[in-house]
């Protein structure tokens, strides 16, 4: 919070986007983002998808196992209901959550609140993934993270599916998937077809 010059207390609010690929970071800079603004006594939610039950029902876990407390919800419609009175809200894995979540995330940026959102911006397929696109084009700040490509160091592109399901939604580690830069996955997608 800022004072404005009368002293009135000011609320920045804004749209910060953390997406990429799978094992990109995205989980981890989500929860060093929230853990700053507690350590600052700012007051702060976390949530994410009631699905993603990976690592916990509850909190929200990245792949090096730093947690979060979180609320699981099964719509963003709950975000409002759940985060009155809140200086930011973080949201884990959005691509798994109802387009509604753009018009979420902008009133409660237009309330004044500092929204944090973490998640895939394209499926296993490369096509972009639920409402994170839409979030991108009306961000403030958008971050872009990368995996590195396991089959040859360079910057990762997509999480590449290892399994054999056609579900978009799957959940997922590294049994199921991998991170491939562009090159690599276009051989990838190739050796399959073959």
């Amino acid at each position: 919070m800022t004072e404005n010059l009368i002293g009135e207390a000011h609320r920045p609010g804004r749209i910060e986007v953390v997406c990429g690929s799978m094992f990109s970071g995205k989980t981890e800079e989500l929860i060093r983002r929230m853990k700053r603004a507690k350590f600052a006594k700012q007051k702060v939610e976390i949530f994410k998808p009631a699905l993603d039950t990976r690592y916990s029902e509850e909190d929200v876990v990245s792949h090096d196992q730093n947690s979060i407390r979180s609320t699981p919800i099964e719509s963003s419609g709950s975000i409002l209901l759940l985060a009155s009175d809140i200086d930011v809200v973080g949201i884990d894995e959005a691509q798994f959550l109802d387009n509604g979540l753009v018009e979420v995330c902008n009133e409660l940026a237009n309330r004044g609140v500092r929204v944090i959102v973490a998640g895939l911006d394209m499926d296993y397929k490369g096509v972009p993934f639920g409402p994170i696109p839409a979030l991108c084009a009306i961000a403030d700040e958008v971050t872009k993270v990368h995996a590195i490509c396991v089959k040859c160091g360079s910057v990762a592109y997509v999480s590449h599916r290892l399994v054999n399901n056609d579900k978009r939604v799957l959940l997922g580690e590294k049994d199921e998937y991998e991170p491939l830069c562009r090159e690599c996955y276009q051989k990838a997608i190739l050796n399959e077809k073959s």
